[in-house]
């Protein structure tokens, strides 16, 4: 879960990119469709888990409590055996109460018996006359134990012996406290049942009873096993827990091939969509690798480099990271939530409402606190984009702030943003850190729900208790994948930006087509000549052109200075010259062949170039100096460093030619541009062109590379730019240019005589 929000990039169009997103990825459709549908498979086997999880501990229920349906059974035969009407008829004749006068006169006569007995035997036989059936049974059982046994006397019913024990037994049994059944009473008051395979006996009947009887009217739990352990074999057999273990087991292994399955599933989906992610990348940084390439100049110059780094790498990978989680992750967590809901409707609806009510209003307590803190991240990246752009102010220019004494200052103010970044850190980081504790909270008010009314629901026999234990796993459900859904849409935002600006990158306008051109030259074999036949060119978005009416004529081996002040369109004639851009009017031509008619590749390749930017990269000396060209003898590199002045200075370094060296290497900007123009004078070109090739080299040095440049010059055809005036004295032809025309041409002395613009130029950079 993140920490907080983040700053969102968002697309101008949303819809429209992921419509070009989704047509980009056409030939991924198999992959894609395969993981969509594996990360809804495998959502829907998480949905069904919680039921078989239900079923499952209501089985494990079932055998951690005694078998109620079989108690049932036998106590609903026991009851239908001891009907009221059924003893009312049958009692009599199984006590066979004497009270023959032979039995009165016998018993009123007994020395034994008080005389206070006697008296409660008389009152007995007076109300006896008037008394009813069920009224007599119960008169005769307070009577005195003496008086009991000498009414009832053994005797037999059916050829089963009854004893007088037996009988005052039976009468006991009329108030349904601890009652005790002979064995002999149970055969006559019972028939044998058969239960789930299991015989009862009568006699185990009259068992089951008499313990039964003397348990509580709500008996504890604890009280009733105990019971069970004194009852018969037959009774425990058919009403101790037990396990069923069969469907038991065939849940289990239910659960755990839907889980497998959709681990398994998940995992494949994982895997299609990384292929598709890291392919759809790859194929993206190919297509944008080539684009480079096919695009014109002026596309770079109207864009920042750091922008086009960005869309390659960045970009990219944000699109390929929300291909291998967001699109899977959505389609999951809305498949999740939905069939979480509609499951939940379908166990119960009460429960349903519970989880979802509970979850919901968490999430909505969730949404009103993150809502506060947005606008402390807004300030904090306010604070943080001032605070450092104060320390990198301060450090650009920290040689002036302690010539004037301004750290005092710089401190105060630096105290002041770091506070009011400290304040806006501290509250965002405040509110945005709840999440993880409102999330908790969000889960634990929603179990805590459907606890209790499921609880509820279980003591009025609405549900089971497996029931509570699935809505349980439902309310982890519900509430993932909405946290999920949101992620994902706002991964999809950033996506789509993402996409935006990649695929603006690919649909940029290329330069033009070469398939027809099939004139080469050799480079081998040029001459040397370049005829420049009124050229006009005007950059995009430009109003005037910056090149009007351009011609000029160079033969063959001169060395062609262009001279002028800044924006007049010395390096623009450069460019058209390599073809970097398209002339809108007029044509060049190279030994009477137009630059039309030719490929850029074969321009290049007769051309070597030695800018005013340097460039080095990863690697050794040696191989910067021979960038990109074939069989170049060590010797011929030493030669040239020797006549650029690099000699020295190569063999300072801890591996010579061999070492390495990159664009972030302590090297000077003069040593810099010494090596740029040794790669230059390695390449054995017709043309050459330097562009301010000595504006970073000391007078020393640049006296060194001036006759170095004029040896190099020496049968080329050479242009010069230059601003320092006093390096092209020596030039055949100088081009003098002003707003895009040529508006002096000569030689050195020529131009100083006319005393015109040139001559300006060139007082100027020794005037004091």
């Amino acid at each position: 879960m993140p920490r907080g929000p983040r700053k969102i990039e968002k697309a101008k169009d949303f819809k429209g990119s992921m419509k070009r997103l989704f047509k980009e990825l056409k030939p991924f459709r198999i992959l894609i469709f395969i993981g969509l549908i594996l990360a809804a498979l495998g959502s829907i086997l998480s949905i069904m888990a919680p039921n078989k999880l239900s079923t499952l501990i209501d089985k494990i229920s079932e055998g951690l409590v005694i078998n109620t349906e079989n108690l049932g059974k036998i106590t609903s035969s026991i009851e239908s055996s001891l009907d009221k009407e059924r003893l009312q008829t049958l009692i009599p004749s199984l006590l066979n109460v004497d009270l023959s006068e032979e039995n009165i006169s016998k018993i009123m006569s007994d020395s034994t018996l008080t005389n206070e007995e006697k008296t409660v035997f008389q009152t007995f036989l007076k109300e006896m006359n008037t008394a009813k059936p069920e009224e007599l049974m119960a008169k005769i059982k307070d009577l005195p134990e003496s008086i009991l046994n000498a009414i009832l006397p053994d005797s037999k019913y059916n050829n089963i012996n009854i004893s007088t024990s037996d009988k005052i037994a039976l009468l006991n049994m009329m108030d349904g406290k601890n009652i005790e059944i002979s064995s002999s009473i149970a055969n006559i008051l019972f028939e044998e049942i058969e239960i789930d395979g299991v015989k009862i006996s009568p006699s185990e009947q009259g068992k089951f009873i008499s313990l039964m009887s003397t348990l509580d009217k709500d008996p504890e739990v604890t009280s009733l096993y105990q019971k069970i352990d004194e009852m018969p074999k037959s009774i425990q057999e058919v009403v101790e827990p037990t396990f069923d273990m069969a469907k038991i087991k065939s849940i289990i292994i239910f659960l755990v091939v839907l889980y497998l399955t959709s681990a398994l599933f998940n995992y494949i989906e994982s895997l299609s969509m990384t292929i598709v992610s890291n392919n759809f990348a790859k194929k993206l940084r190919s297509r944008i690798s080539t684009k480079i390439n096919k695009l014109p100049l002026k596309y770079f110059d109207k864009n920042q480099t750091g922008d086009v780094l960005s869309r390659v790498t960045n970009d990219v990978d944000t699109i390929a990271q929300s291909m291998n989680q967001s699109l899977a992750t959505l389609v999951s967590a809305i498949t999740l939530f939905v069939g979480t809901v509609i499951m939940m409707f379908v166990t119960n609806v009460i429960m349903a409402f519970t989880a979802i009510l509970a979850s919901l209003f968490g999430f909505a307590f969730m949404f009103k606190v993150l809502s506060k803190s947005q606008k402390y991240f807004a300030k904090r990246q306010k604070y943080l984009g001032d605070i450092n752009a104060h320390i990198e102010e301060v450090y650009s220019g920290l040689n002036v702030v302690k010539v004037y004494n301004g750290e005092r200052e710089a401190n105060e103010k630096f105290d002041l943003l770091n506070e009011k970044v400290y304040d806006a850190n501290r509250k965002s980081q405040f509110l945005s850190g709840l999440m993880m504790p409102m999330m908790n909270f969000i889960g634990n008010f929603g179990y805590v729900a459907v606890c209790i009314v499921g609880a509820l629901l279980t003591m009025n026999g609405h549900i089971t208790f497996g029931v509570i234990v699935a809505f349980m796993t439902y309310v982890r459900l519900f509430t993932n994948p909405l946290s999920q859904i949101g992620q994902a849409m706002t991964s999809l935002q950033t996506t789509a930006a993402a996409s935006e600006r990649v695929f603006e990158f690919i649909d940029e306008e290329e330069m033009s087509k070469q398939e027809n051109i099939t004139k080469v030259l050799d480079k081998s074999k040029v001459k040397g000549n370049i005829e420049f036949l009124n050229v006009e060119f005007t950059y995009d978005g430009n109003k005037t052109p910056t090149i009007k009416n351009f011609s000029a004529k160079v033969e063959a081996g001169q060395k062609i200075a262009i001279v002028g002040p800044t924006g007049a369109g010395k390096t623009t004639m450069v460019n058209l010259l390599m073809k970097f851009y398209e002339i809108n009017k007029g044509d060049i031509k190279i030994d009477g062949i137009s630059t039309k008619e030719l490929t850029r590749e074969n321009i290049h390749s007769l051309f070597t170039m030695v800018l005013q930017d340097t460039w080095l990269f990863e690697g050794t000396v040696k191989e910067n100096i021979v960038y990109n060209m074939k069989d170049i003898r060590a010797e011929k590199v030493e030669e040239v460093c020797k006549i650029v002045g690099l000699d020295h200075f190569i063999r300072t370094l801890p591996h010579g030619y061999d070492s390495e060296i990159s664009e972030s290497d302590s090297v000077s900007a003069g040593q810099r541009q010494l090596l740029t123009i040794a790669r230059g004078m390695i390449e054995d070109a017709p043309f050459l062109i330097l562009d301010e090739a000595t504006s970073n080299v000391d007078t020393r040095t640049e006296e060194l590379v001036q006759k170095a440049m004029d040896k190099l010059t020496e049968g080329r055809t050479s242009f010069i730019i230059a601003h320092r005036l006093s390096t092209i004295k020596n030039a055949d032809l100088i081009l003098v240019m002003k707003d895009g025309n040529i508006v002096e041409q000569g030689n050195h002395e020529e131009l100083m005589k006319k005393k015109g613009f040139y001559a300006d130029l060139y007082n100027s950079q020794f005037e004091l």
